[in-house]
């Protein structure tokens, strides 16, 4: 009697397991599924559950305990940001600059600029809710200043050996490759041979490289030439990060760079791009000043010596008429002024104005000396081509990623890819200007990122895959923030899946975190 009793027990449970294995978390239903491997679309459903994508295809009629109606809807991988700037993410562990465009994994630490000790603040991000998945690469600035501080030298034996531990040491803790910085201090003064060396220990535990070229105006030729030779000789994957030609003079010097990645990979090496789509970089005011000026943080001593100042004058004269400043006092304009809030969204020109100054370059470079003394700003340089902007993003190798800075409605001016990159790309480039097709469009936020990465289980619908999906309509999508007006989020973008959570319906930020801290060596 026990035994049948028993019998029964077991087809009950195994009747009600059958029952809850049926039923989905969320059905997603009548979708233009683009899988993110550059085809082009096919009409089905997805079921997902436990976090995952578990069905694919004519799902109707199945259970599930939340239905999205998809109907003349796209329906594509979370997005994939390959270069953003995350340091903020404690105080802003949502994202929702971010996951409101789509973002449901955004790789930090660029530019030279990771986070150190590399561990223990990983460690902090998993302690806390966080918006979308979040990976790092090791900072090469950042821990050759924790060893050398800014000066223009080549590191010793054992400065070299502590650095090649560091990078060890980030490495073990999952960060996905290493990132220069090699036109920021103290990047600036490393030699070939030390990031070759950097980046041999990278490659041999399988990460990638990833640079701030050393010049994107001038001299961007030669940089490119420079990272094609890291990659050579350490033997590993390159992304030349941010790519771009800022300038006037090398207006056009695309059709060069791309060309030289061409040559590269046709001998084997593994070259890659990413792109922000705006014709206007972001970083500090210090970046038209000399670097040898600001070594050693002795910036206010040498412009208080009458013939340094003067060489440095002289320099940042030379940046604003053939780098970076566009030859064009109005082509520099504050995004951060922590000193001076006004200045906030207004140009060089506009500061020179409220200072009852004549518009002369030369006035422009006594500011720029003026604002670095008083702590910097953050500055937006309109300085790139567009049709550069379209050449690039046209490339086969070129992946999407919005170097922006996460923000919030209200703090400061910030550049408006910080909103709108990955809607920019999808209705302002593919929609409106026909640049790129749909679904080549969404392969570039999306699986080609993933595969340079080695993200595994992410980029592309398929069944297995983590369940880190975006809705959008792209008969509507936009970006909306402008260089004017930035704080606005996009447009046509109504759900945002981050490991099976929604976290955008509707177009509402539901405020709630699902994200992971995903380390490259323990996914």
């Amino acid at each position: 009697m026990k035994k049948k009793y028993l019998h029964l027990l077991f087809i009950f449970l195994g009747l009600f397991s059958c029952g809850r294995h049926d039923t989905f978390d969320i059905l997603i239903v009548k979708g233009t599924v683009y899988d993110g491997q550059n085809q082009p679309p096919t009409q089905k459903d997805i079921g997902i559950r436990d976090g995952k994508i578990v069905a694919i295809g004519d799902l109707e009629g199945q259970k599930s305990r939340k239905t999205i109606l998809a109907e003349g809807l796209a329906v594509a991988p979370g997005f994939i940001d390959m270069h953003t700037h995350l340091e903020p993410l404690l105080e802003m562990p949502l994202a929702e600059s971010l996951v409101r465009q789509g973002v449901t994994f955004a790789l930090g630490g660029p530019d030279g600029g990771g986070p150190w000790p590399f561990d223990s603040y990983l460690d902090s991000l998993e302690k806390i809710d966080l918006g979308l998945n979040v990976g790092y690469l090791i900072g090469h600035n950042t821990i050759r200043r924790e060893i050398m501080g800014n000066e223009d030298r080549a590191p010793e034996s054992a400065e070299l050996d502590s650095l090649k531990s560091y990078v060890h040491q980030a490495m073990d803790a999952g960060a996905f490759g290493i990132s220069t910085g090699l036109k920021y201090l103290p990047g600036t003064f490393a030699k070939l041979d030390e990031i070759v060396t950097l980046s041999q220990v990278v490659a041999a535990e399988g990460g990638i490289y990833t640079s701030h070229l050393r010049e994107e105006g001038l001299g961007l030729i030669d940089a490119v030439q420079e990272a094609i030779k890291i990659s050579k000789e350490a033997n590993i994957p390159v992304v030349l990060t941010h790519h771009k030609a800022i300038g006037i003079k090398m207006w056009g010097q695309s059709s060069r760079t791309l060309a030289l990645v061409d040559s590269a990979r046709a001998v084997g090496l593994d070259i890659m791009m990413d792109q922000y789509p705006y014709a206007a970089s972001h970083t500090g005011i210090s970046v038209l000043i000399p670097s040898w000026a600001l070594e050693g943080d002795q910036f206010e001593e040498r412009i208080s010596n009458p013939a340094l100042k003067d060489s440095i004058k002289a320099g940042i004269i030379f940046n604003i008429l053939n780098d970076r400043g566009g030859s064009d006092l109005r082509r520099i304009q504050f995004s951060r002024v922590s000193w001076k809030k006004e200045l906030e969204g207004k140009t060089l020109q506009d500061w020179l104005a409220m200072e009852g100054m004549e518009a002369t370059i030369e006035n422009g470079a006594e500011l720029v000396i003026q604002a670095q003394l008083n702590g910097g700003t953050g500055t937006i340089y309109h300085a790139m081509d567009e049709n550069d902007v379209e050449n690039i993003m046209q490339h086969p190798q070129t992946m999407i990623g919005s170097d922006g800075r996460l923000s919030i409605p209200g703090e400061g001016h910030p550049h408006p890819r910080a909103y709108g990159t990955f809607p920019r790309v999808l209705g302002h480039y593919s929609r409106e200007k026909g640049v790129l097709d749909l679904h080549t469009a969404i392969h570039k936020m999306t699986g080609l990122s993933a595969e340079r990465l080695g993200l595994k289980g992410r980029g592309k619908i398929q069944e297995g895959n983590f369940a880190d999906i975006v809705i959008f309509d792209p008969q509507t999508i936009k970006d909306k923030s402008t260089f004017t007006d930035p704080h606005q989020y996009p447009e046509g973008i109504p759900f945002v899946i981050v490991n099976g959570q929604v976290a955008v319906e509707d177009d509402r930020f539901l405020g709630r975190g699902f994200g992971q801290v995903i380390r490259k060596n323990q996914q």
